[in-house]
């Protein structure tokens, strides 16, 4: 009731993700699934009951990342109810978010990204290939989300231009350039699309196997895949191609504001966590080369 409610604004008044609204729609139902109680409960829930399924949530190994997510499910939920006058007053107040430890980006150096690229990596010459050869590029030519990619259109794609549309969080567009090596992989992509007679009806650019819309679980595993080649730690994610897209740009002398921009963040604050990576590699090129370090 409520929380369907919730769950309409969210969509078609806030114009959130369908990623998004998935996330804020299971955490209030796990939390609904805690208190065990009718959902018509939910008006004369307590700050304490609140507490306890933190502590929960702290109890099952729940990271600070993750309770602070759901914790801002809550908060933007009981705001809507106190908005709508279904409460007078928010138990959210007295709630205090868990600290997170400040953890740096984990990124592919440029030469490992080099090296998988030039032939670290034996795509297969198939269509499956060259697709999954694209997946790679454009996530890391872009920095854009998976979300992003798996919503690319063939119409979002100019490749005289040699940019792309994308269609980003809260449903905002923007504009970001691609090389043009990259936008040759797009073209011969394309052609080899058309070739395989996918008439994707979504219009989708990045199909399956079977020429289907693709998924997310599809690209993550792809990604996954190929990094495995070059890498062994446990985070082989398409966010890690983002963050190394970022990283490589601020390490090569771009604006952190332009960068902002490509990566479709809505404050500088979120991309300054990539000048820490900076001061890190300063930091170990003055230990290794200054004669006092």
């Amino acid at each position: 009731m409520f929380i369907e409610q919730f769950i309409h604004y969210l969509k078609f008044e806030k114009r959130f993700s369908p990623l998004t609204v998935t996330a804020y729609q299971k955490d209030l139902n796990q939390f609904l699934s805690f208190l065990d109680l009718p959902e018509s409960d939910l008006l004369a829930v307590s700050h304490a009951e609140i507490r306890g399924w933190m502590v929960a949530l702290m109890d099952q190994g729940n990271e600070a990342k993750t309770i602070n997510r759901k914790i801002s499910s809550l908060r933007s939920f009981f705001k809507f109810l106190q908005r709508n006058e279904k409460i007078t007053k928010n138990p959210m107040v007295q709630i205090k978010a868990p600290k997170i430890p400040k953890r740096l980006p984990v990124v592919i150096t440029e030469q490992k990204m080099d090296h998988l690229l030039d032939g670290g990596f034996s795509f297969s010459n198939d269509f499956s290939g060259l697709r999954d050869r694209l997946i790679i590029e454009l996530l890391y030519g872009t920095g854009i989300r998976l979300a992003e990619l798996v919503g690319l259109k063939e119409g979002d794609v100019d490749t005289y231009q040699n940019q792309l549309k994308v269609l980003g969080k809260r449903n905002k567009q923007r504009i970001i350039p691609v090389h043009v090596s990259l936008a040759k992989l797009i073209a011969d992509y394309q052609q080899k699309k058309i070739s395989q007679g996918y008439q994707d009806v979504s219009g989708t650019l990045i199909v399956t196997d079977s020429g289907k819309r693709v998924y997310p679980k599809f690209i993550y595993r792809t990604v996954r895949t190929v990094l495995s080649a070059i890498s062994t730690q446990d985070k082989r994610s398409p966010h890690i191609l983002r963050h190394s897209f970022a990283t490589s740009l601020l390490n090569r002398g771009a604006d952190l504001n332009a960068i902002k921009e490509l990566l479709g963040h809505s404050s500088l604050a979120a991309t300054q966590v990539y000048t820490h990576n900076s001061v890190e590699k300063l930091k170990l090129i003055y230990k290794q080369a200054h004669p006092k370090a």
